[in-house]
């Protein structure tokens, strides 16, 4: 057990904490470098889902076919093919004649990807405010722009608050598809680790736990939030 735990312990040591020739950094920092490009498109692309997403919710809750259809169907495709697809899709055709950078596509293709399930969470947060609360703020001489700025939307927060935090877990271990299009993520760099170290058990491990760790701490983090709101709406 004992020289078990200590070959353990030595391949843990030169895999991570040994300097690799030519001056490379330790597996650990180059591992974190990864997990810099893994939050960095996470952030980003949750941003663009966001902006996109409150867009494409708005539209489809319009009583206007053509302002509502189009919604529908974007959301629809997005949701309904993979996200890796939709990535090598953007990479590979639509940016193929142009020179951006991988990690700018990884934003752009996970922001888009996000934007769909951000528009559903917005949509039914919307929904399940009252009814009464619009016919409340109209009744106050407001009109439906500011009811739903001043009235709908905070009361909407509340419902979808929770969700998003559960979407930006989601999306931070969606990323780990960018190295499909050579993107060097947290899991790229614990693939490339694994081939120039030849163990394959402590990157893809080590990348795990960073992974793990991460989603358990933000789901943490959203529980407590969950119990505060409720606790508000309690009081």
């Amino acid at each position: 057990m004992n020289l078990l735990a200590s070959g353990i312990f030595i391949q843990i040591k030169e895999v991570l904490f040994t300097q690799g020739s030519n001056n490379e950094p330790m597996g650990i920092i180059f591992l974190l470098r990864g997990l810099g490009t893994t939050l960095t498109v996470t952030f980003a692309a949750l941003i663009i889902g966001m902006v996109l997403g409150i867009g494409l919710a708005l539209m489809k809750l319009s009583s206007h076919k053509l302002i509502k259809t189009p919604a529908v169907i974007y959301i629809s495709i997005i949701r309904g093919t993979p996200a890796v697809v939709q990535l090598m899709i953007i990479y590979f055709i639509i940016f193929a004649s142009v020179n951006i950078d991988k990690t700018v596509i990884g934003c752009i293709a996970f922001g888009i990807n996000s934007s769909a399930y951000i528009a559903e969470i917005i949509r039914s947060g919307i929904q399940a405010v009252d009814k009464g609360q619009m016919e409340a703020g109209r009744s106050l001489g407001l009109n439906h722009t500011q009811t739903m700025s001043f009235i709908i939307m905070p009361q909407a927060v509340k419902n979808i608050l929770p969700a998003l935090g559960n979407e930006f877990i989601v999306l931070l271990k969606e990323t780990s598809i960018l190295g499909f299009i050579g993107g060097v993520d947290l899991m790229r760099r614990a693939d490339m680790l694994r081939s120039t170290t030849y163990n394959a058990t402590i990157p893809l491990i080590t990348a795990a736990l960073i992974y793990l760790t991460i989603t358990l701490t933000l789901s943490g983090l959203l529980h407590l939030l969950e119990r505060r709101l409720n606790h508000n709406d309690r009081s």
